[in-house]
């Protein structure tokens, strides 16, 4: 991690919401993190921040995330939407951008409510660290939830 202050990823996702819907659908469109540098919409979410590959990553996966203040992080939300263990471990597995491209695929497809507080850090710092802890929530919840 760098000396650089991390964006305030609160306000980034109420400017993402605050997006005319046809700006949204262009992020969505977007098949792989760096094809955000051509969309307008993704440097209008900049607001100061380099658009470099935490902003692209942050961003590309913010369109299948639906925040709520005090819910679950990253790895509770996918276990909590039963994401099997063998979807989890092709992202933790997969090189950059496919790590990625997995993710957010994964998260299309259990449409997690979570508190974006907790999961954008994750996506904002992703490497093995990040990947690890995502694995170690997953698996917390997963344990402590069927006792």
């Amino acid at each position: 991690m760098s000396n650089e202050k991390a964006p305030d990823f609160l306000a980034i996702y109420e400017q993402y919401q605050a997006l005319k819907p046809g700006s949204q659908a262009e992020l969505r469109r977007a098949v792989k993190p760096a094809d955000l540098l051509e969309v307008s919409a993704f440097y209008q979410l900049l607001k100061g921040h380099q658009a470099d590959g935490r902003m692209q990553r942050l961003v590309y996966c913010l369109p299948v995330i639906k925040h709520q203040a005090e819910g679950y992080g990253l790895g509770q939300a996918l276990a909590k939407a039963n994401i099997s263990e063998k979807r989890l471990f092709m992202v933790l597995r997969s090189e950059t951008p496919n790590d990625l491209i997995q993710l957010r695929r994964l998260l299309k497809m259990a449409q997690p409510t979570l508190d974006w507080l907790k999961a954008a850090p994750t996506i904002y710092y992703w490497g093995e660290s990040s990947k690890r802890k995502l694995l170690e929530d997953y698996f917390y919840y997963q344990n402590n939830s069927a006792a």
